[in-house]
């Protein structure tokens, strides 16, 4: 599947047999989290887990844990939080862990650490650039339009290396929104207009069809350990 591709349009009852699936975890809490700040990947302060996000993390482990059997490895993206993440998953399903950097956070350059609010104080032209234009970055960092270029990238890397096996891809809130966003064929604005908690899982899956089409397939959005499915 090419980067930013948009499969045409399809009906269907299911994905035919061995997809490629990816099990997308979105890491813990961080203080950064839970004060609101704009937290972004490796070039940002980088700040670890606290104490609730690791609880999380190990409760979404130990959620995961019974169907471990059909995982096939776990892939995190290299900054810190998801990789203290990646580590507590991948424990409890014994799992290697890789390492694939274009799933990792949106860098937000001098806007990390801020809150929105101290955002909009400091640099409210960029803010509203930002809002209105999905081409704007803030000063050092990326646009929205730039890290769906690299998170599908990223997302291609691991299908391809990693094709008919289940995946536990150890992410961020906007890698996991474009891939899902790209998944249902829906435009990046669509990025605004998701909630994804901490240590959430989304599923989805890609199957090739008999003709060589590539047709993602959402099976699961949001879904953490304390909700019950019935």
């Amino acid at each position: 599947m090419s980067s930013g591709s948009t499969p045409a349009p399809s009906r269907g009852w299911g994905p035919p047999a061995e997809p490629t699936t990816l099990v997308l975890v979105r890491h813990g809490v961080t203080d950064h989290t839970l004060g609101k700040r704009f937290s972004g990947g490796l070039a940002s302060a980088n700040p670890p887990l606290n104490e609730e996000g690791r609880a999380q993390a190990l409760a979404t482990g130990e959620w995961l844990a019974p169907l471990a059997h059909d995982f096939d490895v776990v892939v995190s993206s290299p900054v810190r939080r998801t990789r203290e993440t990646a580590e507590i998953v991948a424990e409890q399903l014994r799992l290697e862990i890789e390492v694939e950097h274009g799933i990792a956070e949106m860098e937000f350059g001098s806007w990390d650490g801020l809150s929105f609010a101290e955002v909009q104080e400091r640099f409210p032209d960029d803010l509203s650039a930002w809002l209105g234009d999905l081409d704007a970055a803030p000063h050092g960092g990326e646009s929205m339009r730039t890290v769906q270029q690299r998170v599908l990238e990223g997302r291609d890397r691991i299908l391809e290396k990693y094709a008919g096996r289940t995946v536990v891809a150890v992410s961020h809130v906007t890698p996991i929104k474009v891939i899902v966003a790209e998944a249902m064929g829906a435009s990046l604005e669509g990025v605004y207009r998701m909630e994804l908690g901490p240590a959430s899982v989304t599923v989805v899956s890609y199957a090739t069809t008999p003709d060589g089409e590539v047709r993602p397939y959402l099976r699961l959005f949001n879904g953490r350990p304390t909700h019950v499915f019935g």
